[in-house]
């Protein structure tokens, strides 16, 4: 399929996990892809080669989006080497449970600085170079951003990100770019394995709630990813989408 052909897309923190995935099948779709990385060069270089030996086109783009000064140069690189931003997908975040006794300010601010705040500013400075006919930006959010124990910073930031989204659906619309949020339910990336969440009861519990009998893969999201990036989505708006096979908190 090449649906996405002569698009540009920048994908946040895709050396792994679901922002790998989004990466690989925006690629498989057509897209030029600028891979982001915060720590993981190896990671996003392996994305990246993989992209081209399937003879697409990827590059290679250094950035902390908890870091301001490294959004400006992080979208003037991927629009110096691809060109006009059509596609932004921010992936980059990090999630860490704590009850409430648990929470510090430093929990706090490290979330809402990745989650929110590096998704506004990169969101700013992607816009400013967008391309003129417009396109799509995919938030990634989650299905706790509706509120779950021992979550209630990193849901809160997941909530934010669907307000966001609703509200800059609303602001962009006149620049015909479309604002919408993809909300996984329980993905088995590296990040759930090193955390001990695959093969624990939460695991189980989280299939047991989902009616396909199963968590999600990353490419389940990469494909919903790449439906919200093409024109076949080109009348869906400031939608939180769950995309958890059915599974409910």
């Amino acid at each position: 399929m090449s649906k996405l052909q002569g698009k540009v897309a920048l994908v946040t923190g895709a050396s792994k996990g679901i922002g790998a995935a989004i990466a690989l099948e925006l690629a498989a779709q057509g897209a030029a892809v600028a891979v982001n990385y915060s720590g993981s060069k190896s990671g996003a270089e392996k994305v990246v080669n993989e992209i081209k030996q399937a003879g697409g086109k990827a590059i290679v783009v250094q950035a902390n989006v908890a870091d301001p000064d490294s959004i400006g140069p992080l979208i003037n690189t991927v629009v110096k080497q691809l060109g006009p931003i059509d596609i932004l997908v921010n992936n980059a975040g990090v999630f860490e449970f704590a009850p409430l006794e648990s929470v510090t300010p430093e929990h706090f601010h490290r979330q809402f600085n990745i989650n929110v705040l590096g998704l506004l500013l990169v969101t700013q400075a992607a816009v400013a170079q967008f391309n003129p006919e417009g396109g799509s930006i995919i938030n990634i959010s989650s299905v706790v951003a509706d509120g779950s124990p021992n979550a209630s910073v990193y849901s809160a930031t997941k909530g934010a990100v669907d307000t966001i989204s609703a509200a800059l659906a609303q602001e962009l619309g006149p620049k015909k770019i479309r604002v919408n949020s993809l909300n996984p339910g329980m993905i088995e990336t590296e990040g759930a394995h090193a955390a001990g969440v695959i093969g624990s009861d939460f695991e189980k519990a989280a299939v047991a709630r989902t009616p396909f009998g199963r968590i999600g893969q990353p490419k389940d999201i990469a494909n919903a990813a790449a439906l919200l990036a093409s024109e076949d989505s080109v009348w869906i708006n400031g939608q939180a989408i769950h995309a958890a096979g059915g599974f409910r908190l």
